[in-house]
């Protein structure tokens, strides 16, 4: 059993970095609580518990602060739940080992094409198509930075939709927030601005990890004794974070999240390579 001492901490940073990142914190928690000796498959059931707090955490904040975007959060959590719960069941009926590689190889295509997206977000926005104007997918948020109040129009609902299905497969199968992928659908896919991404990807992620909790929770993998430090660190981690990331230019968060997607890439690729 992993001390209270040792995990705690650990936690915090994890929520930390899942509400600057709008990620979740299971890209440390899993590797630390395999480090420490817990079981791949009880490692990934805890983190994606600890996704729950981390959203809880944080998403009452953004949705405080008027950043989140309520009505794209609530149509894309329909496609996220239904994947978290497949890739939950692939986990528990098969190793997960080589898709920790492909998932890394994909961040790392993601990476770039984010790299690319911040050239083409200098161009003139495209025009909202008809779904997406039917959905009323728009919004508008404060930025406390500049002092202005930013206006924006979702797009591509069509299209987002089935890939946060693909999210949600990724977040049930390895018990992590899968935020950086939502974040890029967000973003290069459907337009929104960085922090609404980032926030509106915090709202999420809670919502799927409770689909994936729940088939963890009824195959037994739940340990209490680990659940409890970990709950509470990502919790205040989570706080944190969000006070961090609301007085930080769109740039600021554009250019964490590249370093932190990068870090994940990498991690997810060592990981699968040593078989953790």
């Amino acid at each position: 059993m992993v001390s209270f001492e040792l995990l705690f901490p650990v936690s915090v940073l994890a929520g930390f970095i899942g509400a600057m990142g709008g990620m979740g914190g299971g890209i440390i928690l899993i590797p630390a609580l395999t480090f420490f000796g817990v079981d791949i498959k009880h490692a990934i059931a805890i983190s994606i518990l600890s996704v729950i707090a981390t959203s809880s955490g944080s998403a009452s904040a953004y949705v405080r602060d008027h950043i989140t975007n309520l009505k794209v959060g609530m149509f894309l959590e329909m496609f996220t739940i239904a994947g978290a719960i497949a890739g939950a069941r692939i986990t528990l009926a098969s190793s997960p080992r080589p898709l920790f590689v492909i998932f890394g190889l994909v961040l790392l295509a993601s990476w770039v094409a984010l790299l690319m997206g911040k050239q083409l977000s200098r161009q003139k926005p495209e025009q909202q198509d008809v779904f997406t104007r039917w959905l009323e997918l728009e919004g508008s948020y404060p930025d406390f930075v500049t002092g202005k109040t930013v206006e924006y129009k979702a797009r591509r609902a069509y299209l987002g939709a089935p890939l946060m299905f693909g999210a949600g497969i990724v977040s049930g199968l390895l018990g992590i927030g899968a935020g950086a992928v939502k974040v890029l659908i967000h973003d290069l896919v459907m337009g929104l601005p960085p922090k609404v991404s980032t926030t509106t990807s915090n709202l999420i992620i809670g919502v799927t990890a409770l689909a994936g909790t729940s088939v963890y929770l009824a195959a037994g993998l739940i340990n209490p004794g680990l659940a409890v430090p970990v709950i509470l660190g990502v919790v205040a981690g989570a706080f944190a974070g969000t006070r961090v990331l609301v007085r930080l230019t769109n740039r600021s968060v554009q250019l964490f999240f590249l370093v932190i997607l990068l870090v994940l890439a990498v991690e997810m690729i060592a990981r699968g390579v040593r078989g953790i």
